[in-house]
């Protein structure tokens, strides 16, 4: 039997201990079996997990030059939620941890979404989908 599949975003931080107590306010945990001074592995489910690398670490990992990402977008991570107020709830917790919202939520009936920038300004997006518009 195969195992599901996984996913691991990999994103620089500048203050690893700063992104730890972020995400710890949003009630996330991690996992300190891989996680040390230069490495924070962030448990969003099961199956997903962002590895929040300081910059140096990332580095060694990164062909390129390591984005600013309060200049440019680096990339989006869209996770879902159970309902529109846990939306909410996430999305407010973010900022009120020190996030910053980067738009207007978006809500189109059946869709509904909004996005923070987190302390190194990743662009975080949680999204609710009425579960009888994606059936069909």
């Amino acid at each position: 039997m195969s195992q599901p599949q996984m996913i691991f975003v990999n994103l620089p931080v500048k203050d690893l201990d700063a992104t730890r107590a972020f995400w710890e306010k949003l009630g996330y945990s991690f996992n300190p079996q891989f996680s040390d001074e230069t490495a924070a592995s962030l448990v969003i489910s099961d199956t997903i997990f962002a590895m929040l690398l300081t910059e140096e670490k990332f580095k060694q990992f990164a062909t390129k030059p390591v984005a600013d990402a309060a200049k440019t977008t680096e990339v989006m991570v869209a996770l879902s939620a159970d309902s529109r107020a846990k939306v909410d709830e996430i999305v407010d917790g973010a900022l009120a941890a020190g996030a910053i919202e980067p738009r207007p939520a978006i809500d189109m009936g059946f869709m509904y979404g909004r996005a923070f920038e987190d302390l190194d300004h990743h662009v975080w997006e949680y999204v609710w989908m009425d579960p009888a518009a994606i059936q069909g």
